[in-house]
Parts: structure tokens; sequence; C-alpha cells
């Protein structure tokens, strides 16, 4: 069993990195946005955000060097990613259930992090893992996993109930939403179940790692605990490939929509895709724009439609 563990637990990893870096590319390779042209963005000079303005408002700013404020975007993206800041400001009753369910996610990445740490630690470190440093990322990656999985496991609940019963989401809810709940609700419902109600003589936390790590096909892991890691490891498998990959779109929607302030200059790339964009031939579903596949985007972005149906 722990060989069969460790193989799809690897075999997973190594999808969920690739298919999350072809993703990557794949959001990366589409045509520029249309910007959004929102003021101030957050890596604005503080001189200008403070009043919500650009660069753009200083005379001869193209002879200017354009600074990059990183403490700003810092300070926005920390609250939005952690805490769902927008969330909480627009959709408050959404965000006690979605909350719970990313933060707890959060937790449970951090664990990984904590018991790979302290199984490569215990190899290399017999003796400092022994004293309290040992003791200490024992505690704390048994608060931080039992506590992430609750709160997964509420979250998901959560959700789930509140696409089954409300109406606002009745439209956009799709049979993949809810399987996508039901999955997470098993894996770490299978998961939280299994460690807590392991055996006295069950392989401790570090030790199951080592042994996924070795593929020590010597150690017993529980069966519960075991067919957890399977639909975890499974749905990390699964994440790059569904709309739950958003994780990587937001930074682009974030950074290539919303914050995208460069300037069109003169031989730019920006001004070469441009052009390039301009000769696809577009269709679209309404026929007054005229885009039928055959005019360029150049001629159907020149036309008005309103004088080219009079004629």
């Amino acid at each position: 069993m722990m060989l069969m563990v460790s193989g799809v637990t690897v075999a997973a990893a190594l999808v969920f990195v690739i298919g999350s870096f072809a993703r990557g590319i794949w959001y990366a390779r589409h045509p520029i946005h249309l910007r959004w042209e929102l003021y101030p963005v957050p890596h604005e000079d503080p001189r200008h955000a403070e009043h919500g303005g650009s660069y753009f408002e200083e005379v001869n700013w193209w002879t200017r060097p354009k600074r990059f404020n990183l403490f700003g975007e810092v300070r926005f993206m920390v609250p939005e990613i952690l805490f769902m800041k927008g969330l909480w400001d627009f959709n408050r009753a959404m965000w006690v259930r979605s909350f719970p369910f990313h933060f707890g996610l959060y937790l449970l990445i951090g664990t990984i992090g904590l018991v790979a740490m302290a199984a490569v630690l215990e190899f290399a470190a017999p003796r400092v893992m022994a004293g309290g440093l040992g003791t200490g990322l024992h505690w704390l990656y048994t608060v931080t996993g039992v506590s992430g999985a609750i709160l997964a496991i509420v979250g998901a609940a959560a959700l789930l109930h509140c696409r089954l019963t409300s109406e606002d989401l009745k439209t956009s809810t799709t049979p993949g939403d809810l399987f996508n709940l039901c999955w997470f609700l098993a894996a770490f419902g299978c998961l939280l179940g299994g460690y807590l109600l392991r055996g006295a003589d069950s392989p401790s936390t570090v030790a199951l790692v080592q042994a996924l790590l070795t593929f020590d096909a010597g150690v017993k892991i529980p069966g519960l605990l075991a067919v957890g890691l399977i639909l975890s490891a499974l749905l990390l498998a699964y994440i790059p490939f569904t709309h739950m990959s958003h994780f990587i779109g937001k930074f682009f929607t974030y950074h290539s929509v919303r914050w995208n302030d460069q300037p069109l200059r003169p031989g730019s790339r920006i001004e070469k895709r441009l052009a390039e964009y301009l000769t696809y031939r577009p269709t679209w579903a309404a026929s007054h724009i005229g885009a039928d596949g055959m005019r360029t985007w150049a001629e159907v972005a020149t036309t008005n439609p309103a004088e080219a149906k009079k004629k």
C-alpha cells in the first residue's frame, strides 16, 4: 500500500507542476487584453497614488524614468491573497464560505512544507530533531494540518450548500462545480479521519513522509489515511486542468489587465503585437458588427456598424 501511495503522490506532484507551468504559458500567450485604465494602480508612485493619479499626468512623462512601487503591489496583494479582501468588501456572505476553504488550503500547503522540512532535518540532523526543534515542529505542523483540514472541509461544505440552494448561483453552477467540491470533501475527510483514527502503532507523520520520498514499502500506513492521501494527490494533479487553476489566471488578470499601464511606444513589443492582432479575422455572434471571419480586425474596428447598415 505504501508503495502505491508513494507512486501516486510523486506522479501527481509532477503532473501538477507541469500542468501549472503549461497553464501559465497558455495564459501568457494570449493576446494583449483591453486595459481597464482604472487608477491608481498599486505599483504607481505614491505621489500619484495618494490622489488617484498616474505618471501620465506629468508634463512630458515619456521623457522621465518610470518608478515602480513594489511595496505598493505587495501591500495590496497580501490582504487579497491571504484574506480575500476584495470578496470581504463586495460580497461578505460569500466571503464567510469561501475564506475558510481557501485559508484552510493555505494552512495545508504550509503543513506540507513544515513536514517536508522536518523529514529532511530528521535525515540530516537527527540529534537536532530529538530536541526542542523537533518537538516544536511537531506541534506546529499538527496544529496547522488539523485546523487546515477542518477549515477546508467546513468551507467546502458551505460552498456546496450555497451552490445547491442559492438562486443567484443557480445559473452559473455546473455539475463540475459540485463534483469538485465533493472531491475536496471526500479527500480531506478521509485525510483528517485517517490521521485522527490511526492506531498507536502507526508511523509518525515524519516517518510517513520519509517513506513517501524513499518509496519504503516496509512502512505500514492505515487504510483510511492511504485513501485520503491518494484522493488528495489525484486532486492535486486534476486542478491545473480545470477552472480551479484560477490561482494562475489571477496573476495575469491583475498584472496584465488591471495593472498594465505600460505606454505604447514606437517600435515597442506592444506595438508589434497589436499590429499582428489587427490582421486577425474575428468571428462574433453579433451580426451588426460584421465580424464574419472574412474581414480583418482593423477593418471591423474602423467601420461604423450604423453607417454600414444604412448602405
